[in-house]
């Protein structure tokens, strides 16, 4: 057991020491986004199997690649909430209150709903490819799959667990989400799967332009002339972490970030 402990230590240990004080301390008080998603996804799944709520619901949060793209960009957001019809309600709410709630307190609430809108916008982006494709193209889609309702909240859970694997040093647990998404393609060729991996793609587009932006950032800041009266002193050491912020960082090369 000691080499099994040991790993997990090491694939999970920062994240679980990021999210254990806060969870402990503040419990659902920590997590009020993830709170509110979770309640949002059970009222739209309540309201969406009423017969006064299904127009609704469709019309405000429902994405296919039959619609104009205007809409759908506009129904993206919500579309993150809104759970399949065809699936039961319970599973999209514990992905939601587990991954959502862990992300939020690693990353802060406005973080974890970006990365999630990146994952989402990839999957439904993608379908508008796939279809134009034609079904015989590597990437391509039957034009059936123009009047399917995008996957919901499975494609921006599924892209932040591989943001936090990747951010937190968890490659294994990140690898392991990205074989299981392309084994349920290989098993189940649908475009639910195709988005799912269409979300990890879009997310590790993200992971790689973080560190590109970071650097790019920072080398801005270092050319900036300093202002005042005169030369002064040459420049020091980078200022250090602000009040709240949490040293150390990833194995990503990134420092972890709570809000």
């Amino acid at each position: 057991m000691k080499p099994l402990a040991r790993w997990a230590r090491t694939e999970w240990g920062l994240l679980y020491a990021t999210v254990r004080g806060p969870l402990a301390k503040r419990r659902l008080r920590a997590v009020p986004m993830t709170a509110g998603a979770v309640c949002l996804t059970a009222l739209l799944q309540f309201a969406q199997n009423q017969s006064w709520g299904y127009r609704f619901v469709q019309e405000a949060g429902a994405v296919r690649a039959a619609d104009p793209l205007w809409a759908a960009l506009l129904r993206t957001p919500l579309s993150l909430f809104v759970p399949a019809l065809d699936l039961p309600v319970w599973g999209a709410l514990a992905q939601i209150l587990v991954v959502f709630g862990i992300a939020e307190v690693c990353l802060g609430w406005w973080r974890t709903l970006a990365v999630a809108y990146v994952a989402t916008l990839a999957g439904t982006l993608y379908a508008r490819l796939g279809i134009a494709s034609g079904p015989h193209g590597p990437l391509g889609l039957p034009a059936s799959d123009a009047r399917v309702v995008d996957t919901g909240p499975s494609a921006a859970v599924v892209g932040l667990a591989v943001y936090l694997g990747w951010r937190y040093g968890a490659y294994v647990t990140a690898g392991g989400v990205a074989a299981a998404m392309a084994v349920e393609v290989a098993l189940k060729d649908n475009l639910a799967g195709k988005e799912h991996l269409a979300a990890i793609a879009g997310v590790a587009a993200l992971c790689a332009a973080v560190p590109v932006g970071t650097r790019l950032w920072h080398r801005r800041r270092q050319r900036r002339p300093a202002s005042g009266p005169g030369p002064g002193p040459g420049p020091g050491p980078g200022p250090g972490p602000g009040p709240g912020s949490r040293t150390g960082s990833g194995r990503s090369g990134l420092p972890p970030i709570q809000s």
